[in-house]
């Protein structure tokens, strides 16, 4: 159950950062490819706080978190002893769940506080889950 649970996080976390959740977990692991990711999650820091960016609920957004969701949930399934493919599965319905839910919540946030603090508190939720995931044993 634990490990179902974990996959859906993870993916939550992709539906608010693609690159945040793979990022994290390849950190945790160790290699090169964490911090390639870790400087792609900047990137996308970056780019989510500008206007000009299209929601997270358009092509080809709608595509990719989903599907940074699959990974991550299949990485943190199977790093955990259970199945691959049901990580996958749950970690695209977490990462569904996080495009609309955080979508909604930025929402709501840009108009109680602005857009950049909106997309700065949505970046340290979305760190300290990946965090709090990957250091689980």
């Amino acid at each position: 159950m634990q490990i179902l649970l974990l996959a859906f996080a993870i993916g939550f976390v992709s539906g608010l950062r693609t690159f945040t959740s793979l990022a994290a977990l390849l950190l945790a692991r160790g290699g090169v490819w964490g911090g390639v990711l870790a400087v792609a999650a900047v990137g996308e820091y970056v780019a989510d706080a500008m206007p000009q960016i299209p929601p997270r609920t358009r092509l080809p957004s709608i595509v990719i978190r989903p599907l940074s969701g699959a990974i991550a949930g299949w990485l943190i399934a199977s790093g955990h002893g259970g199945s691959a493919a049901g990580g996958a599965v749950l970690g695209i319905a977490g990462a569904l769940a996080g495009t609309y839910g955080g979508h909604a919540a930025r929402l709501a946030a840009i108009a109680r506080i602005g857009a950049l603090p909106a997309a700065l508190a949505e970046d340290a939720v979305a760190i300290a889950l990946a965090a709090y995931i990957v250091t689980r044993p």
